[in-house]
């Protein structure tokens, strides 16, 4: 499995495990499964069972493309609304154990999603996913054109132990977290925080520290009650490993 090395925009080199091709085929397959069970059994319930043929014999050509689009919208939309709600992840990529996340290693947001989505169209619905495979093959990144355009990469989860292992920090059984909203961060944020932070503090980097604060109370809504930007971080690495250790 090939390494992905990332350069945050704090200047960290990340490496990640990329998710191989055959991970992310899996994972479709898996995902295709999953929709055509649905398309199948509710067909199946709304035609066959409860008769719905005939209320839709009765509307115009309009009305009948209406109704179809809203009982397949769970269809259609399964890839965006999963990977929305899931951080990245389906329920094929779930099982398979990988997830989309930003070039930069941050996690990526609704809009990234939403031009994943919009480039399976040709990634995959034009082409029968030709075009994707392709495009995955010769991109040194197992980037699909979806992902390219959003700035996303897959990568691999099945190294969670050493993540964990590199962002966990010392706390006493006695311990009293300041920050609950801390558990708004993934474990890849709290890895880059630690690396960026211990990269900063090495070579007396403030502003570089300040900038890190302010990006972490961006993305968490945490805001600073120590006044101390050291403290701040050095609590929130603490709180982190707190609320993981005990969820």
């Amino acid at each position: 499995m090939s390494e992905l090395t990332i350069l945050t925009t704090q200047n960290v080199t990340i490496n990640f495990k990329q998710a191989s091709i055959g991970e992310r085929m899996l994972a479709f397959l898996l995902d295709m499964i999953i929709k055509l069970a649905y398309v199948f059994g509710f067909s199946y319930l709304f035609f066959d069972v409860f008769g719905f043929n005939e209320v839709m014999n009765r509307l115009d050509s309009w009305s009948q493309f209406a109704v179809l689009i809203l009982i397949f919208s769970p269809y259609i939309f399964y890839s965006l609304v999963l990977e929305s709600v899931f951080e990245g992840q389906t329920l094929g990529k779930r099982i398979v154990r990988i997830k989309v996340v930003k070039i930069e290693g941050y996690q990526a947001g609704l809009g990234d999603y939403l031009i994943r989505w919009l480039f399976r169209i040709v990634d995959v619905a034009i082409s029968t996913g030709l075009i994707g495979l392709v495009t995955m093959i010769f991109n040194n990144k197992t980037q699909r054109l979806g992902d390219i355009s959003a700035g996303t990469a897959v990568i691999s989860l099945k190294n969670n132990v050493s993540i964990n292992h590199t962002i966990l920090q010392e706390i006493n059984q006695n311990y009293i977290p300041t920050y609950p909203l801390v558990i708004k961060l993934s474990d890849n944020d709290v890895r880059i925080i630690k690396e960026t932070f211990e990269a900063a503090r090495a070579n007396n980097n403030q502003p570089l520290i300040r900038k890190l604060v302010e990006k972490i109370e961006t993305v968490s809504g945490i805001k600073n009650q120590s006044g101390n930007n050291h403290d701040f971080i050095r609590t929130v690495l603490k709180d982190y490993s707190f609320y993981t250790q005990n969820m």
